[in-house]
């Protein structure tokens, strides 16, 4: 594994840049790839956003300066690209992004790309109920085990926001579950 800085270098480099950018979506995809899935909910929705994501790293890592890790700067591009994705869509399906979401958990059986068994598929339907925040908090913790602190870095708020949200989604997943 190439080290992040020199990763970094290569990418800003144009003789190093598209080796380098290889070895940055061959390292990041996967995990990029979940992040994404988890909010779109969708294989199609969730490789075109991943498409997008990698576009906008590839035309802006110039402007990385740094200040945090790279999979963190990449991880809030993604989260951005993802949550327009579905603001967008909604829109032109004359919906709320939530209502989109609900409609998609809703759907997820007949998706051939989820893996999951009923407890899973409920799962996903109590997570797609959250408001949008708790519901990326609670999916970063959850599912990729990332620290509060590589959150706060990805989306930009405190630590102890984070707690809150994450705290408060658990309980209405537990309430939903239960009343299922």
């Amino acid at each position: 594994m190439i080290a992040e800085e020199t990763l970094v270098k290569e990418l800003k480099q144009k003789n190093t840049q598209a080796k380098a950018f290889e070895v940055l979506i061959n390292t990041y995809k996967e995990r990029l790839y979940w992040h994404i899935r988890r909010i779109v909910l969708d294989h199609d929705d969730a490789d075109d956003v991943l498409q997008n994501t990698f576009i906008k790293v590839y035309r802006n890592i110039d402007k990385f300066k740094g200040d945090s890790k790279l999979y963190s700067w990449m991880y809030r591009i993604g989260t951005n690209e993802a949550l327009t994705f579905l603001k967008t869509k909604s829109k032109k399906l004359g919906v709320s992004s939530d209502e989109l979401i609900e409609r998609k958990a809703n759907t997820l059986e007949a998706d051939v790309y989820f893996e999951g068994d009923a407890i899973q598929l409920k799962l996903q339907q109590a997570i797609a109920s959250l408001p949008e925040k708790q519901k990326l908090v609670f999916n970063m913790k959850y599912y990729e085990e990332l620290k509060y602190s590589e959150i706060a870095e990805i989306l930009e708020v405190s630590v102890g926001g984070l707690k809150a949200s994450y705290h408060l989604a658990a309980k209405k997943i537990e309430a939903f579950l239960k009343q299922e």
